[in-house]
């Protein structure tokens, strides 16, 4: 979890009478998980963030899952699934379980309202493209590479910036995403042993206050639905705020790898963790320098997991035939590895220069007709000997 922060004037005392200069009193909230166990932050606003005008009808928002239950090995072209829109119109899931979904998002408007979600976290991977996140936190600037983690109920808007046009993969969580306990001490500081550090946790930099009256479209998503609730006061009216929850970005680039003298296993790559499923960096390293070692990963069976790979950039040496964008998936229940040719060929290289996002989940995860449209369905058969002998090595 994030380290203690602090933007904007806050009282001495919680709880306690704080005045606008006027003599009223700034309107206290507090942000909070777990019923007031979990991690918070104390907000101050110079309206009560209560005031609702009207409520429009809500909008759907289901997840439109494929009754494909084949067990097999899965490919997703990601450049493939169509996304267009906004941020929340462009999103398109393409698999999930009941405690993450994952999907797509390459929006090509910005959002004209604000958005909360009511019920997840979410993890954003900037593939490509760069900008702000607005919220009354204050501003968060991403680039490529960011992760941009918003824990649930904090309200923001996603506003891009630059020439690129944005590329973006959502980690939905139905639970708090945290930095893996062992990587902790029992105050929380990140041990001297973990992949990052607290310098590598980047919170919201200006806080900038809001004081406007009108009709403020927030959409909120619950219950299957996007509820439009349009309030009086402009939601980012904070003078100040203390705490630890707040949404903040940690780039890719600053995960330090753990390697060894042999092959490490997946979990030395772990990022992130929520309710039973982590999430993984792959990223440049030097490889295993043992004399006798092989670089390649060992054949291996998820008995207890589905492991999903989302393919950034570079060449991913066990795997033939990936591009970028790509998902795939190895659900548990049948053995995965290396393609054919490139455990030999992996013996004596010195470094990788891949990429890559893993989720793996400890409950099965189910295809979306939007991934099933896109889908490599050779991918299966694609460990037979003869379905490499003219193709090039292009991924893990």
């Amino acid at each position: 979890m994030p380290h203690y922060f602090r933007l904007g004037k806050v009282p001495a005392k919680r709880h306690t009478q704080f005045r606008r200069p006027d003599g009223q009193l700034y309107a206290e909230e507090v942000i909070g998980a777990e019923g007031f166990s979990g991690i918070s932050s104390i907000a101050y606003h110079l309206h009560p963030p209560t005031v609702v005008e009207r409520i429009e009808p809500p909008i759907p928002h289901r997840i439109d899952y494929a009754d494909d239950y084949h067990l097999r090995h899965r490919h997703i072209r990601g450049f493939d699934v169509a996304s267009e829109g906004d941020y929340l119109e462009s999103r398109r899931y393409v698999m999930g379980n009941s405690d993450v979904r994952l999907a797509v998002c390459n929006p090509t408007k910005p959002m004209d309202y604000f958005f909360r979600n009511a019920v997840a976290d979410e993890i954003v991977f900037v593939h490509e493209g760069e900008g702000v996140l607005e919220s009354p936190f204050g501003r968060l600037d991403f680039k490529k590479g960011d992760y941009v983690h918003v824990p649930r109920t904090i309200t923001h808007r996603w506003k891009f910036e630059g020439e690129t046009k944005p590329r973006l993969l959502l980690i939905e969580s139905f639970s708090e995403v945290r930095f893996p306990r062992r990587y902790r001490n029992e105050f929380g500081q990140l041990l001297e042993h973990s992949p990052y550090c607290e310098r590598d946790i980047h919170p919201p930099s200006e806080l900038i206050t809001y004081d406007e009256e009108g009709e403020f479209d927030v959409r909120i998503a619950k219950n299957g639905a996007l509820h439009r609730l349009f309030y009086r006061y402009h939601p980012f009216d904070y003078v100040g705020w203390d705490g630890y929850m707040y949404p903040y970005t940690f780039s890719i680039y600053d995960f330090e790898p753990i390697t060894g003298r042999i092959h490490q296993p997946p979990p030395v790559h772990q990022t992130f963790a929520g309710r039973n499923f982590v999430i993984c960096s792959f990223v440049p390293r030097k490889y295993d320098y043992h004399p006798e070692a092989i670089p390649a990963p060992y054949n291996h069976s998820n008995i207890d997991s589905d492991e999903v790979l989302y393919y950034v950039e570079g060449n991913f040496m066990s795997r033939k035939g990936i591009d970028r964008g790509s998902f795939t998936l190895h659900p548990g229940g049948i053995a995965h590895g290396p393609h054919p040719g490139t455990v030999e060929a992996s013996i004596g290289k010195e470094a990788t220069e891949e990429l890559a996002v893993m989720v793996d989940t400890f409950r099965p995860l189910n295809m979306t007709r939007t991934a099933e449209a896109a889908e490599d369905k050779e991918y299966a058969f694609s460990w037979r000997p003869e379905a490499h002998e003219a193709v090039p090595s292009n991924g893990r």
